[in-house]
């Protein structure tokens, strides 16, 4: 996989979190990276908090009451930092603790869960802000080495009889419904980006008027034995 250090065409890299609000998406840009390199334990601090189930959301009062190591404690600043600067531009941050997502095994020909490359969708403008502190880390896909999977025709195929009815308006309404219409799949010999630990990203959404395409993700999938620290809005 790609690192996004080497600045393939869709990414814009910049050196602070204005820079990351201020950067436009135009032409093929539509991942925009802060990159760094943060000091700090975020192990301690994902394998202190509790999560029973598939994964947990933390809230600031939470990290607060962890006993924690200096190094414990310089990412727990870091993690306190950077929701109040997401919360301070009018965003709603959450930092969650994941052991795994779950799966969607209603349509295998299909998922829709988050380990299937996917676009966000939105009605308003909006962009989607991540950074993985700890853990495996989300992939990008250029554009052009995406399909939409309503598009492959066996996929289409069935997805029609699960419709049961001709395509059309109530078709095309029913992929939207379902959410089939924002995955992909990726092209033979693409080449994903791994977003990488530490870097704090926005990432283009669908919403009317966008003039750039949605960036493609998705989550990873977990290493054995080792939960994920992510903040996403």
């Amino acid at each position: 996989m790609k690192n996004p250090s080497s600045a393939p065409s869709q990414i814009e890299e910049v050196t602070s979190f204005e820079a990351l609000l201020a950067a436009p998406f135009l032409g093929e840009i539509n991942a925009i990276c802060w990159h760094r390199k943060l000091i700090g334990d975020f192990s301690e601090i994902a394998n202190k908090l509790v999560c029973a189930g598939t994964m947990a959301t933390i809230p600031p009062k939470k990290l607060l009451e962890l006993q924690l190591s200096e190094q414990g404690r310089l990412a727990r600043e870091v993690l306190l930092n950077d929701l109040k600067l997401l919360e301070a531009y009018g965003a709603a941050p959450v930092l969650n603790v994941i052991n795994h997502y779950e799966r969607d095994a209603d349509f295998p020909l299909l998922p829709t869960d988050v380990y299937s490359y996917h676009v966000d969708r939105s009605p308003i403008p909006t962009s989607t802000f991540l950074c993985t502190y700890y853990g495996a880390a989300s992939d990008i896909l250029p554009n052009s080495q995406a399909i939409q999977k309503v598009l492959v025709p066996e996929i289409r195929a069935e997805l029609k009889v699960l419709y049961d009815g001709e395509e059309g308006a109530g078709f095309e309404a029913f992929l939207k419904e379902y959410f089939f219409d924002l995955h992909y799949q990726a092209t033979p010999n693409a080449q994903p980006i791994n977003l990488g630990v530490g870097n704090l990203w926005r990432l283009a959404v669908d919403y009317p008027e966008s003039k750039v395409l949605p960036c493609v993700h998705r989550a990873p999938m977990e290493k054995a034995g080792e939960r994920r620290l992510l903040l996403i809005c």
